[in-house]
């Protein structure tokens, strides 16, 4: 009985962190090699290359969505200062400039309205 339990618990000592790695299996490096976080039903991808943001959706299988309809408004930390930028469709995601370099990794919120009016915002640290 005890080698029982002691199996059952290295059975769940070992599936524990696999089932954690697969419910987060959306958080670090993004297909775009950006940064992935959650956002109401989605899961966004925020990419800065100096001045340029592009954030990208997915659903909650990770499959890209149609930015069609979308909109959206970066707020990212720059030099201590927040950097507004507007997103709109652009390609495959939605995509602005804003005044400034922003760095590979600015931390900030990114929110998005889709087709339907419903506001959602990821946050990225």
């Amino acid at each position: 009985m005890l080698i029982q339990r002691l199996l059952t618990l290295g059975a769940l000592a070992v599936a524990l962190p696999l089932c954690a790695h697969q419910a987060c299996a959306h958080d670090g490096t993004g297909h775009k090699g950006g940064r992935i976080a959650d956002a109401g039903p989605y899961h966004i991808e925020l990419v800065t290359r100096d001045r340029t943001v592009e954030v990208t959706i997915y659903d909650a299988k990770e499959k890209a969505v149609s930015p069609a309809g979308f909109k959206g408004t970066a707020i990212l930390v720059v030099g201590g200062k927040p950097a507004r930028v507007v997103l709109a469709p652009a390609g495959a995601g939605l995509a602005g400039e804003a005044e400034m370099p922003l760095g590979a990794t600015p931390k900030g919120v990114v929110q998005i309205t889709g087709p339907d009016g419903a506001a959602a915002s990821g946050k990225f640290n």
